[in-house]
Parts: structure tokens; C-alpha cells; sequence
């Protein structure tokens, strides 16, 4: 009797221990299971930071290109502004030896007969003065070497008042932004009433495929746009608040 005692409460210890046991597996498998769903949503927030920042990179790259392109440029234009006052200069000389030309011609005595040299004598014919050439603007070309180039105009659709902090839309930073008010864009309104002709228009300029629509720009500018703070931070928990810099 005493042996089936003991056989009934090592078998009880038993059952208890191995239930113990198993509470506190679970419990380690749940934190698992929250570290892993942890990592997983950091994973997805790298994966956008790595996509922005690709994006941010390719549109440095892009002006850095246009940057040294129009640095290449650069010297040809004072090489031709030379070049062309260089026919400028030379005209006033030309006009000069003419005119020397012109009177020393009009100077030289013409050689007189001898039979008619007393009728020449008797009645003399006062020389006509020698016609100058018409002096000619060289200003003109020099003002048109020395033309001021046109300013350009900025992009239509620009907004008139204070311009919007663009950096809370998700995917616009620092470059971007800069980007997108060098196209006109400043508002939230301008970005909400994009077609598909603007969007396309943007991202060949920003060096963008599908980015826009794959990050809602334009959901994001339409909430922002209409003031509707409460439900842009709802759908949008990881985009900039109204303080964002």
C-alpha cells in the first residue's frame, strides 16, 4: 500500500513539473514569436529607408551630372564671346586703311599735257574733297556679345502663398524636396491634384519608377492638404509630424 502511495505522488510531482515546464515554453514561444514579428516590421521599415535613400542617391548622382556638364560648358562661352568681338576690332582698321587710301588717291596730281598745261594754269579746278566712308556702330556687336542671358521662368503651378514642409510625406527628403520646388512644386495641394501625365513628368525628372504611386504620395498630399491631421497620422504612423525638419 505504501509502495502505490508513493508511485501516485512521484507520478503527480511529475505531472505538475512537466505542466510547469510547459507554461514556461509557451511563455518563451509567444516572446519569441513578438521578437520575430519585431524584426519582421523593422525589416520592412529598412527595406523603405533603403528605397528613399536609393532614390535620394540616384537624384544626387543626376545633378551632380548636370553639374559638371554645364561645368564643361562654361569655359566655351567666353571662347566664343572673343571670337566674335574678334572681327568687331577689326573693322574699324579696315575702315581706316580704306579711307587713307581713299585720300591719298584724291591727293596725287594727275599728270597734265603739255598743250593744255596753260588752260590748267589759266583756270584752276579746286579738288573735291574726298567722300569718307560711312562709320559703322561697332557697339553693336559688342552689345550683342555682352547680351545678358534670359532668365528663366519659373514652372507654372507654383503656389503663391507659404509653401508647405513637403519632408512629412513619406519618401520626400531633403533631396527630393529640393527636386520638386525646382520643378514648381510647394504645396500639398499642387502634389493631391497630380494626373498621370504629372506624375510621369516627375519621376523622369527624379529618376522614379512607380515610386510615387507605390508610396501614396498623392493619398498623403490630399489628407494633408484638406487639414486632416487625425487621419494622415492614422494611416500614415511612420510619416513626419508638422514639425519635422
Amino acid at each position: 500500500m505504501g509502495t502505490f502511495f508513493y508511485v501516485v505522488l512521484a507520478f503527480l510531482i511529475g505531472v505538475l513539473a512537466g505542466w510547469f515546464l510547459w507554461g514556461r515554453l509557451r511563455g518563451e514561444l509567444g516572446s519569441l514569436r513578438g521578437d520575430l514579428d519585431r524584426t519582421r516590421s523593422e525589416r520592412d521599415r529598412l527595406r523603405t529607408d533603403s528605397d528613399r535613400l536609393t532614390g535620394e542617391l540616384d537624384a544626387c548622382g543626376k545633378t551632380r551630372a548636370d553639374l559638371e556638364r554645364r561645368l564643361r560648358e562654361a569655359p566655351a562661352a567666353p571662347a566664343a564671346g572673343s571670337s566674335a568681338a574678334k572681327p568687331a576690332s577689326q573693322a574699324p582698321a579696315a575702315l581706316m586703311s580704306t579711307s587713307a587710301t581713299a585720300k591719298s588717291a584724291a591727293t596725287k596730281p594727275a599728270p597734265v599735257k603739255p598743250a593744255a598745261a596753260k588752260a590748267v594754269s589759266a583756270k584752276a579746278v579746286p579738288a573735291k574733297p574726298a567722300v569718307k566712308p560711312a562709320a559703322t556702330k561697332a557697339s553693336a556687336p559688342a552689345k550683342s556679345a555682352t547680351a545678358k542671358p534670359a532668365t528663366a521662368k519659373p514652372a507654372a503651378g507654383s503656389a503663391s502663398g507659404k509653401p508647405d514642409n513637403l519632408r512629412r510625406l513619406i519618401g520626400i527628403g531633403p533631396v527630393n524636396e529640393k527636386l520638386l520646388r525646382a520643378q514648381g512644386v510647394t504645396s500639398f495641394a499642387q502634389i493631391a491634384s497630380w494626373t498621370a501625365a504629372d506624375i510621369k513628368r516627375i519621376e523622369d525628372v527624379m529618376n522614379f519608377d512607380g515610386r510615387i504611386a507605390r508610396e501614396r504620395w498623392i493619398e498623403q498630399a490630399k489628407l494633408l492638404a484638406a487639414g486632416n491631421e487625425k487621419e494622415f497620422a492614422k494611416q500614415f504612423p511612420t510619416a513626419g509630424t508638422s514639425s519635422n525638419s
